[in-house]
């Protein structure tokens, strides 16, 4: 079983930076897709970007300029490093992961893609 916890989210005026970070428990990084997903309030869950265990990451276009997914195997950790805000990018951002092995690929941008999710951290960008 794998635990993910977020952190990093807070307030920030536009065109600033954040850095989420997802901590996994219980598993290597190396070995799980993790992905980032957010919701805004009063819309639906959206796909974000993802991350596989050897290294290959997929955008959502709005976010591909603006939006990086980097590791660290040391904290095994995966982070989203976001600049360039805007205020339509306020929302709940949470991190999901699946087995790597078992992960299928054609259906990375679904929340049924993934088995394990954190908590969400909330990401506020001021106008």
């Amino acid at each position: 079983q794998v635990q993910l916890v977020e952190s990093g989210g807070g307030l920030v005026q536009a065109g600033g930076s954040l850095r989420l970070s997802c901590a996994a428990k219980g598993r290597s990084v190396s070995s799980i897709t993790v992905g980032w997903f957010r919701q805004a309030p009063g819309k639906e869950r959206e796909f974000v970007a993802t991350r596989t265990g050897v290294g290959i990451t997929y955008y959502e276009e709005s976010v591909k300029v603006r939006f990086t997914v980097s590791r660290d195997r040391a904290k095994n950790t995966v982070y989203l490093q976001m600049s360039g805000l805007k205020p339509e990018d306020t929302a709940v951002y949470t991190c999901a992961a699946s087995d790597s092995d078992s992960f299928d690929y054609t259906r990375r941008q679904t929340t049924a893609a993934y088995y394990y999710w954190g908590q969400g951290t909330q990401v506020t960008v001021s106008s």
